[in-house]
């Protein structure tokens, strides 16, 4: 097998010139920075400030609580996210397409690294919406109470998993043949409501956006205004009751909290000066986020004992609890729209993501077709929404969180790659803006300093991920030694070496996995094997890059579905916690012998 054919890259010249060139496969230019920035606002502020940091705080059996040292949580959080956040506005200056993650690896790492990082954004964008609309549905259900005394019955917001635990739901539901109709009907019609103003218009959309976005910003600002009064000083000892044990355990969970600022690179190519207003949408979010989370972290905090914050409503609990009802049903309300704005963006990331894969012919053409009127992507937009409907009406909520995090993770990760490889393989490239360069010598003598230790205490999982940021921290010493130098002797700091913030990215971001159970790896490599064995069987023989389009063999055609079958059978007879292994290996053995006959097929 050709490796090469598989990691074959498009330049950054090639990118843009074949945007300008896409006729009737363009977006249109309407956003502005400020857009930008609310967009960034309504992808990140959500289901992490109003329902994780409870959890995050509290702990429970399973990891300890981070107590009032949440802030600090945040904080590390908040700097690890920056160092993506930074090379992402870098690569969106400068390749201002729309695709994301997607298309800078394309440009960096190759065709079938691109295609899985692609793959991967589902993770992100669709499967985390699907998570955020089931959540909507049962926030909305507490709103209607608060406000009208009415809620919707609970086999219209739930999913049939959580109605068999819950007593009295499937008895009270509706029955067909003797079957017990549940359904989350109200998560899929906030999810259609989304769709059809994502069809209508970006600027439209931004317009709804940025309403909301006031609205949660508003009822937060509501939130610490009316609650710091009631702040006492001792909820906050002993500030670190769990240790750095806590601390990390808590960054981990409070990571959902800061996804989404990336999101704001999806819409490059609807941007007006996308050179730079991306950079100061993907920043400026980030940072006024990271100032609201601090703020409402402080005050959640000194309002109710951190013991006691395990809930699925922390905020509104902890105004209950010192009897500002009124206000607590404000708050709900706020997370209802906090939701829906996520929604929002993230229903707005992922079909231009696919649209982008489309145009570069690793998904079929119909997705890359822009509508004629509202000159939006309106095939990808509406296929996004019903996979989403689907998910939402039937799953339980807890399934599907459990990915999105890693996914997320290994999108940073390759970016902050990507960063570091096109700053050496092409340092004359015009960048409008660059990741800065401060040497962060101390920071990784630090991280040598204190990370032995900790390997001596981790089961091999974290073993392994601990030693990857331990080197990864030993590289870093290098960069800021020889940064050093050359300024002290005045010579030309290598390009490479002005990436310490890439690498410190990658390396936060490993960290940051190092704290998820071994079941969300196999999860996340079933689900990249799925898209692997898609990319073979079609997205390779048909890229834009290759020389000429491969037909499928026809002995091909008949092993796949019996491969995929197989697969299927194995996962579902196989016993827990091995049953994602063997239908991994079926997948990547179908994958790699598929892209081996289709090379053989070329020469």
């Amino acid at each position: 097998m050709k490796l090469q054919a598989l990691f074959r890259t498009k330049d950054v010249d090639r990118i843009t010139r074949e945007s300008e060139a896409a006729g009737g496969h363009s977006l249109k230019r309407t956003l502005t920075s400020l857009d930008l920035t609310m967009l960034g606002i309504g992808a990140v502020i959500g289901t992490g400030i109003f329902a994780a940091i409870g959890t995050a705080t509290a702990g429970n059996a399973d990891r300890p609580g981070a107590g009032p040292a949440i802030i600090l949580s945040f904080v590390l959080c908040a700097i690890a996210c920056i160092f993506s956040a930074l090379c992402y506005a870098e690569f969106a200056a400068m390749i201002p397409i729309s695709g994301s993650a997607y298309t800078y690896a394309y440009a960096t790492l190759g065709e079938m690294i691109a295609w899985i990082i692609g793959w991967d954004l589902i993770i992100e964008y669709a499967v985390g919406n699907i998570a955020v609309a089931i959540s909507w549905a049962a926030h909305f259900n507490d709103v209607l109470k608060h406000a009208f005394g009415y809620r919707l019955p609970d086999w219209l917001v739930m999913d049939y998993e959580s109605a068999a635990k819950t007593p009295g739901v499937l008895e009270s539901a509706p029955h067909l043949f003797g079957f017990p109709i549940v359904m989350n009907v109200a998560a899929v019609a906030i999810v259609a409501l989304v769709t059809w103003v994502l069809v209508v218009g970006v600027k439209e959309s931004a317009v709804f956006n940025n309403v909301m976005v006031g609205i949660k910003i508003l009822i937060l600002v509501l939130f610490v205004w009316v609650g710091f009064k009631y702040v006492r000083p001792e909820h906050f000892t002993p500030f670190v009751p769990n240790g750095w044990a806590g601390v990390q355990a808590g960054a981990a969970l409070i990571f959902f909290s800061f996804i989404g600022f990336d999101a704001v690179s999806t819409a490059a190519e609807e941007t007006r000066n996308p050179k730079r207003d991306i950079p100061i949408g993907i920043i400026g979010s980030l940072i006024i986020c990271t100032i609201i989370y601090v703020a409402v972290a402080a005050v959640l905090i000194g309002i109710m004992p951190w013991q006691q914050l395990g809930v699925a409503d922390p905020l509104p609990a902890a105004l209950t609890f010192v009897h500002l009802d009124r206000t607590a049903g404000w708050v709900s309300l706020g997370a209802v729209v906090a939701m829906t704005a996520v929604l929002l963006v993230f229903q707005l990331g992922q079909p231009r993501i696919f649209f982008s894969m489309s145009r570069d012919g690793l998904l079929p053409k119909i997705f890359a077709r822009v509508h004629p009127k509202y000159r939006t992507p309106h095939v990808t937009t509406i296929w996004t929404g019903i996979f989403v409907a689907f998910f939402a009406l039937f799953s339980p909520l807890d399934k599907i969180v459990e990915l999105t995090n890693i996914g997320t993770l290994f999108a940073f990760v390759l970016v902050c790659a990507g960063v570091m490889i096109l700053r050496h393989s092409d340092p004359h490239r015009p960048r409008p803006f660059k990741t800065p360069w401060i040497p962060l010598l101390p920071v990784w003598l630090v991280i040598i300093y204190a990370l032995p230790s900790e390997l001596l205490h981790d089961d091999w999982g974290k073993l392994l991920e601990h030693s990857v940021v331990l080197l990864l921290a030993v590289i870093g010493t290098l960069f800021s030694v020889v940064g050093l130098y050359a300024l002290i002797t005045k010579r030309k700091v290598p390009e490479i070496v002005k990436t310490e913030f890439a690498l410190a990215g990658i390396a936060s971001c490993v960290w940051l996995m190092a704290g998820l159970p071994a079941l969300t790896w196999w999860r996340f490599a079933g689900w990249l094997a799925i898209g692997l064995a898609i990319y073979a069987l079609y997205g390779y023989r048909h890229s834009r890059m290759a020389e000429r389009l491969v037909p499928m063999p026809a002995h091909l055609n008949a092993v796949t579905p019996g491969a995929v079958v197989m697969a299927g059978v194995a996962w579902w007879l196989a016993p827990h916690p091995w049953s994602l292994v063997l239908p991994i290996v079926i997948l990547l053995g179908l994958s790699f012998y598929a892209l081996h006959v289709t090379q053989r097929q070329t020469v």
